[in-house]
């Protein structure tokens, strides 16, 4: 084994393996920080990140004659359908508008009374940016899931509370209390107990479960049926100038802020896949130019390498240090990439806090597991490449 590892040594390029070492480590470090950082963002309270879908929220104008009819500003079946045949939308979901009145308040002695009247909507859960194992309604239950506009709380926070002398809210604190709901319909009315499961910054409205939407509106008001008013549509790219076409001429409206956000969002997306996709071809001709390099060595000492098979050297032997000397290349690589990663990602962390002071980071994990899946990848490449071109010198003897 000695001598092959003097063969080895004697025949070296320091220049091609350094070539392969730094611009695999580049190519790979990439990679690594776009997964991390694309899974740091995924993990912000705020869910409208440039790294969620695109969605715009839809409602006709509201002109003089509209206001006296709300079926006059409400989108038909045929509205909806032709809005879905447009190549722009993915998907499209309807806010369902609660047929029932609705009061609720809070009464927590020592602290706050408060009471006031509201309205419920809901969506499809698809659409739903708070995640939580909560929300759901089964029929006879008496707790409703209430998922608040983040606005909301803002608006009680800085506007209400502030000029009545109230305690300021978090959302922690909010989430914990619990108020009373009374429904009221044309059959009768009941009490529940409202449990508030998140805040939404997609939705500008106060939610509840489709399901419990279905049943309430059967239940209190059965007969009224709305059209709704308000889509919330998934687009697949929202720099289509076709979208403020389409809405100009059904003379719709939505959140002009929301659609440059969105086209931001975007061309943001775009430029993270593209970086990750440069890192990933960095890395691909980083490993071509290793494969070549050790490639080239091999050939250059086939006879060398023929004359130890036939002395009794098995062709694993004879392969055995080529094959370690790539795992230790790859294996190097890999550890520096995920210490730079990790200092980009300190860097960068440092800034989200100021502007994300919630800022909740998942674990390091996925994206050194991506980095791993990687290294054994290329390695158990390299294995096979380096084993198959002894095998044919050996076969060769034959």
């Amino acid at each position: 084994m000695k001598l092959v590892w003097k063969l080895l040594r004697s025949h070296i390029s320091i220049a091609q393996l350094a070539g392969f070492f730094f611009a695999n480590l580049i190519g790979v470090t990439i990679i690594l920080i776009g997964i991390q950082f694309y899974s740091d963002y995924q993990a912000l309270d705020n869910e409208d990140t440039f790294m969620k879908a695109d969605y715009l929220i839809l409602n006709k104008k509201v002109g003089v004659v509209s206001s006296f009819s709300s079926d006059a500003t409400g989108f038909s079946a045929d509205d909806i359908d032709e809005l879905q045949d447009q190549d722009f939308v993915e998907r499209i979901g309807y806010f369902t508008p609660s047929s029932f009145g609705v009061r609720a308040w809070f009464d927590i002695q020592d602290f706050m009374q408060f009471s006031t009247d509201m309205f419920f909507e809901s969506v499809p859960d698809d659409f739903v940016d708070v995640k939580s194992d909560r929300w759901h309604y089964q029929e006879g239950s008496n707790e409703i899931p209430i998922i608040l506009p983040k606005n909301y709380l803002d608006l009680y926070n800085f506007g209400y509370a502030q000029g009545k002398g109230l305690p300021k809210l978090s959302t922690g604190v909010l989430s914990a209390m619990k108020m009373k709901i009374q429904i009221r319909g044309r059959e009768g009315s009941d009490v529940f107990e409202g449990s508030i499961v998140g805040f939404s910054s997609r939705l500008n409205t106060i939610l509840v479960p489709e399901d419990f939407m279905t049943w309430a509106n059967a239940r209190f008001a059965p007969g009224v049926h709305r059209q709704p008013t308000r889509l919330i549509v998934e687009v697949n790219n929202p720099t289509d100038e076709s979208i403020t076409s389409y809405i100009k001429a059904r003379d719709y409206e939505t959140d002009e802020d929301k659609l440059d956000a969105s086209k931001t969002s975007f061309v943001l997306r775009l430029i993270v896949s593209i970086v990750m996709g440069v890192g990933l071809l960095i890395s691909l001709l980083s490993i071509y130019i290793l494969m070549l390099s050790i490639f080239l060595l091999v050939q250059k000492n086939s006879t060398k390498l023929e004359n130890l098979l036939l002395i009794g050297y098995s062709p694993a032997k004879v392969s055995f240090p080529y094959q370690t000397l790539t795992i230790a290349l790859n294996l190097l690589v890999f550890l520096l990439a995920v210490a730079l990663m990790l200092a980009v990602r300190t860097a960068y962390l440092d800034m989200l806090e100021g502007f994300f002071p919630d800022l909740q980071t998942p674990t390091v994990w996925p994206s050194v597991a991506a980095g791993l899946a990687l290294l054994l990848l290329v390695s158990l490449f390299n294995v096979i490449v380096v084993r198959a071109k002894v095998m044919s010198i050996w076969k060769g003897q034959k």
